[in-house]
C-alpha cells in the first residue's frame, strides 16, 4: 500500500492518577526524523518510543508529543518518606550533640523538607508499559492516516499516468505523416539555398537530419516508464524515491519530445505532458 508522509494521531488514556496524552503528527522529508516534545516525567521513555516509531515508520518528519496530566479531583493519600525521616533523625541528633541549645526540628518543619511527604504516583514500569501500549495504539492510526492519504495520491497519480498513455497513444500515428512533411519542406529549402546539389545528395541530408528528429523511441520510452509507474503504485510500499527517479525520466524524455518535434501537435502534446509530470511530481514528494 502507498503511503503518504503525511500523518496525524491523537490518544490519550486514563491511568487513574493521571492522563496520559500522546500525539503523532508528520510532513514530508527526505529521511526518518523524529523529533520529541515531552514532558520531564516521561523523558525516560524517548528511546524506547523512537525504537517503537523507527520499526514501523519509514519516512518522514515525526514529531512526538507526549504529556503526563494529574487528575485533580483525584484525592491524594500522601505519607512520609520514613527513609528520609531516619536521616533526620540522625542529623539532628549530631548537631545537638555538638550544639545543645540548638532547638529541636517541628513536625511543620520536618513535613516542609524536601522529599519527605511524596504523592502517591504511578510505578516507572507501570508507565512504560501503559504508554508503549498506548503509543502502539497511535502508531497504528497513525499509519492509517497516512495510508489514507497515500491512496488519494496514489489515484491522482494513476489518473495522470492513464492521461499520458493517451497523449503518448494520439503522437504516435502522427509521426510519419509529420516527418514526411518536414521532409518535404527542408528539401524544398535545401533546392532553393543550393541549386548546385545534386537530388541524391539533397536526399542524403534530409534524411539523416529527419533521423535525429525522429521521436518514436522517446515516445516509446515514455510509454514504459509510464508502465513502470503503475507497476510501482501497484506494489505499494516505499515507493518514493522509486517514483521520484522515475518521473525525472518521464521528464527527460518530455523535454527531448519537446525539443525534436516538428509539427505543432506534437510540440503541444510534449508542453501536457511535462505539466502532468510536474503536477506528479509535486505529489509524489508527499510519498514515503
Amino acid at each position: 500500500m502507498i503511503q503518504s508522509m503525511t500523518g496525524y494521531a491523537a490518544v490519550q488514556r486514563d491511568l487513574g492518577l493521571a492522563v496520559l496524552h500522546l500525539e503523532l503528527k508528520s510532513v514530508n522529508s527526505r529521511y526518518l526524523d523524529i523529533n520529541f516534545r515531552i514532558g520531564e516525567e516521561l523523558r525516560f521513555l524517548e528511546m524506547p518510543l523512537r525504537e517503537l516509531i523507527a520499526a514501523r515508520i519509514g519516512r518522514g518528519k515525526v514529531e512526538c508529543r507526549g504529556t503526563l496530566a494529574s487528575i485533580a479531583a483525584v484525592p491524594r493519600e500522601q505519607a512520609p518518606n520514613s527513609a528520609l525521616l531516619e536521616q533526620l533523625a540522625r542529623l539532628q541528633a549530631a548537631v545537638r550533640a555538638t550544639l545543645p541549645e540548638a532547638a529541636p526540628l517541628s513536625v511543620a518543619e520536618v513535613l516542609r523538607w524536601p522529599g519527605v511527604l511524596a504523592d502517591q504516583s504511578l510505578p516507572q514500569e507501570t508507565l512504560q508499559a501503559e504508554c508503549l501500549a498506548l503509543a502502539a495504539t497511535a502508531i497504528d492510526e497513525f499509519i492509517a492516516t497516512r495510508a489514507r492519504e497515500g491512496a488519494k495520491l496514489a489515484s491522482m497519480i494513476a489518473e495522470r499516468v492513464v492521461r499520458m498513455r493517451e497523449l503518448v497513444a494520439e503522437a504516435q500515428p502522427l509521426l510519419p505523416a509529420a516527418l514526411s512533411e518536414y521532409q518535404e519542406r527542408l528539401a524544398n529549402k535545401l533546392r532553393e539555398a543550393a541549386a548546385s546539389l545534386d537530388e541524391e545528395r539533397i536526399r542524403q541530408e534530409v534524411g539523416l537530419y529527419a533521423s535525429r528528429i525522429d521521436v518514436a523511441e522517446e515516445l516509446s520510452r515514455l510509454a514504459a516508464h509510464l508502465g513502470e509507474v503503475e507497476r510501482v503504485l501497484k506494489k505499494g510500499g516505499a515507493a518514493g524515491k522509486r517514483l521520484d527517479f522515475l518521473m525525472q525520466e518521464l521528464n527527460r524524455e518530455a523535454n527531448t519530445l519537446a525539443s525534436k518535434s516538428v509539427s505543432s501537435v506534437i510540440t503541444g502534446i510534449a508542453l501536457e505532458l511535462k505539466l502532468l509530470i510536474e503536477q506528479m511530481r509535486e505529489q509524489i514528494q508527499n510519498l514515503e
